[in-house]
């Protein structure tokens, strides 16, 4: 008989124990966590266990500020010491890309409210004696760094968690995982079976294998790496407080202090996948023969910024392996197609992440949503193209480049091209310069012939900047095509797709031939999708959404049960599409089909099934550019012949191919939002200004009591445009917002609207600068930018040219 319990965590490291722990902290206390070791002995117990408040995602970087406070909490909890050593951190940068970069870190944090400054070599080095000033050009102060004892910390979350009623079952080793009808588990060990109503995998090194129990194949490789800790250095044991822990990217380094000497390690660019194919069973607490040959490069630089280092002898030499996802943020959260099963893995720093990793979780388990937007490290941002072959080239990628500048504009080449269009050669023929976006190759801009067709990574204007400007007035002067294939579509069909679609988006559904724009809401009327819907027919839909959040979106269309009698379909590989947008436009498309696109005969938002040309389409009256636009849809085998037809037939009307990058200014033009950066599950429909697209007066639609209460108070904070008074570098987002030196919001996206000539900031602000001509600042690589806010589109204001 199987020993019941409300979940089952897999894997006893810092991962597992936290989730255990926030589990009990909210209630469920009917846990039990099942280690097949000791605890720590995967790769949390050879950890580095460095904290820091470090990543490209806001959110992110609040849940590891959250970690990091929480280690005093549980000191206090339970007693167990988690070797808390708070020192600050450094963060140097030897060229002026690395400086750009420290000064944006500076410019987000102060939006977070972390201590950050930016300091001179003279006061780094009083921080850090070890540091060769003559390497670098500029330092950043970080008050959050440190590091803690990675066992302490994780026999904390142990004991906190017994406290709450949790158990946790050491030498316990999961041998298979079998789901039940009603969705809950059984779950076999070595020492017996468990009936879970809930199971987390936060097996760390296994959690591949734990995945396969479970019939999934995860995105996750474990790496190995290798530290050093080195003999008393004098300068270390002279210096009278603790050295602040150090990151040199140029030096592809990390450093803190280790007794009276220094813990350094590296991310080689040589380096080494570990058990690529399964991790050993019978592995723990082990470490791996090191190879200072592979990480000598590393060092020999690291010896030359830090000479006393090189002067000290070592005494030890670590090298273990550590998980990494694709991308190196975590894998957490609920697995589609897997009722009840939970992923918490890929969580390489563990020791920054692992609190909130557990805070995360546990709300999303137990309270049905995590709290705040988490898709950074949302396990849903991986399809099905992240397959064990993409998998390992990605992460080895990644982990060449951990400390590496990844720019704004920059697109990694491991695994490209991978997922393609059929106009993909035609559109590489023209000049076409690529980006990857949840895999398939989606075209960022133009090279004119003569022009490479590379974009020079920055923080600033690129090389592009000039090209990217003839693309918008093309647009905006006569007509552009752009391949829009990269959009995510699904079908919604049957007697039922009416009243489940009414339910599902805030607004009310289109009648047959017309098409509307639809936020969709979490219980917390926060928003979590923002679509276009078209309808075809009395039964017959056609929704258009955010790429990259197709399984994120189809993940939530599975929570809410489409009935019996409605066929939901993902279209993501089975439709491919063009716009066409412009004053040109119309002109362009009536040569290929008979019906008449006089404007009093397919107005703005209108839908319909017809051929153009030679090939059968949807063909959409709308256009992100907030231009008089078409999306013209259709299927893989016809998208080349519709592509064909669509030049010859702009050939005399001075069409232009234009890309995402063109796309991303010209929409800036209209204030129109972007999906996961102005319109996320942060934001509200009224602060975000979609609650004209809410129908309130519907009788019933997932978030309704929350979006009827939210709009009756006062906002939080309300999205505005910002025209910028930038010096060569526009905004790239999460900047602070300032009034009076003070950070009143924070930057969501922006750039240079070229047709307007302005550069464009938008973000959220606290509702009493939301003001037309508000006057404020933003911090842009460490200058203080005047803002203004204006409240309406620099194009088209009144909808003329758009709708006419």
């Amino acid at each position: 008989m199987a020993t019941k319990t409300r979940v089952v965590v897999i894997g006893g490291g810092v991962v597992g124990c936290s989730a255990l722990y926030h589990l009990t902290k909210l209630g469920w206390k009917d846990a039990v966590l099942l280690e097949k070791s000791e605890l720590t002995s995967g790769s949390t117990w050879h950890a580095a266990g460095g904290i820091h408040t470090l990543n490209s995602d806001a959110n992110v970087s609040r849940l590891q500020k959250y970690t990091i406070d929480l280690y005093r909490e549980l000191e206090q909890i339970t007693g167990q010491s988690c070797g808390i050593h708070l020192t600050g951190g450094l963060m140097l940068a030897s060229t002026q890309e690395h400086l750009d970069f420290i000064k944006l870190v500076r410019s987000r944090s102060r939006y977070l409210g972390f201590e950050t400054e930016m300091i001179s070599l003279t006061e780094a080095k009083k921080y850090n004696p070890l540091i060769e000033p003559q390497h670098f050009v500029g330092a950043l102060w970080r008050g959050d760094g440190g590091h803690v004892d990675p066992s302490g910390v994780t026999q904390a979350y142990a004991k906190a968690a017994r406290l709450g009623g949790a158990q946790v079952h050491r030498f316990t080793a999961v041998k298979s995982l079998t789901q039940n009808a009603d969705g809950s588990w059984l779950v076999s060990t070595d020492k017996g079976d468990w009936h879970a109503e809930h199971v987390v995998n936060a097996a760390g090194l296994w959690a591949r294998e734990i995945g396969h129990m479970a019939g999934i194949e995860l995105p996750v490789l474990a790496m190995e790496h290798h530290y050093i800790v080195t003999e008393e250095i004098p300068e270390v044991a002279n210096h009278g407080k603790e050295v602040l822990a150090t990151q040199d990217f140029t030096g592809e380094i990390y450093m803190r202090q280790e007794g009276k000497g220094v813990l350094l390690g590296t991310y080689e660019q040589a380096c080494v996948p570990w058990s690529p194919d399964k991790t050993p069973d019978d592995f723990s607490m082990e470490l791996l023969p090191h190879d200072l040959d592979r990480i000598a490069p590393s060092l020999e630089l690291g010896f030359a910024h830090f000479p006393a280092v090189g002067r000290a002898g070592m005494k030890r030499i670590v090298n273990g392996p550590f998980t990494f996802a694709p991308d190196g943020n975590p894998l957490v959260g609920p697995v589609r197609g897997l009722r009840n099963f939970w992923s918490a893995c890929g969580v390489m720093a563990g020791f920054a992440q692992g609190g909130g990793v557990g805070l995360a979780l546990s709300r999303w388990m137990v309270e049905g949503d995590p709290g705040s937007d988490v898709f950074a490290m949302d396990v849903s941002r991986f399809g099905s193209f992240a397959t064990r072959k993409y998998t390992h080239m990605k992460v080895q990628e990644n982990y060449k480049r951990r400390f590496r500048l990844t720019f704004p504009n920059e697109e990694l080449t491991a695994a490209r091209p991978l997922r393609r269009a059929p106009s993909y050669d035609r559109l590489k023929a023209m000049g076409a310069v690529f980006g990857a976006s949840f895999g398939l190759e989606v075209p960022l801009w133009y090279a004119p012939k003569g022009v490479e067709p590379m974009e020079t990574p920055t923080y600033r204007r690129s090389n592009a900047f000039a090209v990217v400007r003839e693309e918008c007035n093309a647009v905006r002067n006569a007509v552009g095509i752009m391949d829009i294939s990269g959009f995510a579509k699904y079908s919604i069909e049957g007697p039922g797709a009416e009243e489940w679609l009414n339910k599902l988006l805030a607004n009310k559904m289109p009648k047959p031939g017309r098409m509307i724009l639809a936020p969709m809401l979490n219980e917390r009327a926060r928003i979590i999708g923002d679509f276009t819907v078209a309808r075809l027919g009395p039964e017959r839909f056609y929704m258009i959404g955010s790429g990259v959040a197709e399984v994120y979106h189809m993940r939530w269309f599975d929570k809410q049960l489409p009935p019996a009698g409605v066929a939901l379909r993902s279209l993501c590989s089975a439709m491919n599409g063009f716009m066409v947008a412009g004053p040109k436009s119309r002109e362009l498309l009536q040569k290929l089909v008979r019906e008449d696109l006089s404007n009093d005969k397919f107005k703005f938002f209108a839908a319909r099934e017809m051929a153009v040309g030679i090939c059968p389409a949807i063909v959409l009256r709308a256009s992100y550019t907030g231009d008089l636009g078409y999306e013209i849809w259709i299927t893989p085998d016809y998208q080349v012949a519709l592509y064909d037809s669509l030049v010859e037939a702009g050939r005399d009307l001075d069409l232009r191919h234009f890309g995402n990058r063109a796309l991303m200014s010209l929409r800036l033009e209209k204030d129109y939002g972007a999906f996961f950066r102005e319109f996320r599950p942060d934001y509200t429909p009224v602060e975000a200004g979609l609650d004209r697209f809410v129908g309130y007066d519907k009788s019933d639609f997932v978030g309704r009591a929350a979006a009827l209460a939210e709009r009756g108070k006062e906002p939080q904070r309300k999205l505005v445009k910002m025209i910028v008074d930038a010096n060569g570098a526009d905004v790239v987002g999460y900047e602070a917002i300032l009034k009076d030196g003070k950070a009143v919001g924070q930057v969501t996206s922006g750039g240079f609207a070229h047709w307007a000539q302005k550069s464009i900031a938008m973000g959220y602000v606290k509702p009493e600068y939301a003001r037309d001509g508000e006057e404020l600042k933003i911090d842009i690589l460490g200058e203080e930018r005047a803002a203004r806010v204006h409240l309406t589109p620099l194009f088209d204001a009144n909808g003329g040219r758009q709708r006419g």
